[in-house]
């Protein structure tokens, strides 16, 4: 069973910055993927960055240039630094890993964290 756990969130000024780390532990086979997902008030869950098992990432365009998904192998740790955050990036972030296997897709979440920009 593979377990994420998400920390890192919270308030800050528009401008500023974080950095969410989701910890993950567990028995991993067939990894495709880690993300990041982000859930904003009355809105849709949204990927924000994913980082492939090869190492190919992909960023979201609204944080394009903002935020940076990265991975420590040693710590089983991913990573999303957050830079100059906006109101609009208030949300709920999830980590998110993706195992593929035999055409079998399996997603593991973490339970989110909250993070809150003002103006």
């Amino acid at each position: 069973q593979v377990q994420l756990v998400e920390s890192g969130g919270g308030l800050v000024q528009a401008g500023g910055s974080l950095r969410l780390s989701c910890a993950v532990s567990g028995t991993i086979f067939s990894l495709n993927s880690m993300n990041w997902y982000r859930q904003g008030p009355g809105k849709q869950r949204e990927l924000v960055a994913s980082l492939t098992n090869g190492g190919s990432t992909f960023t979201a365009d609204s944080v394009k240039g903002r935020f940076t998904i990265s991975r420590d192998n040693v710590k089983n740790t991913l990573y999303l630094q957050m830079n100059s955050l906006k109101p609009e990036d208030t949300a709920v972030y999830y980590c998110n890993v993706v195992l593929l296997m035999w055409g079998r897709r399996d997603d593991y979440w973490g339970q989110g964290t909250q993070v809150t920009v003002s103006s």
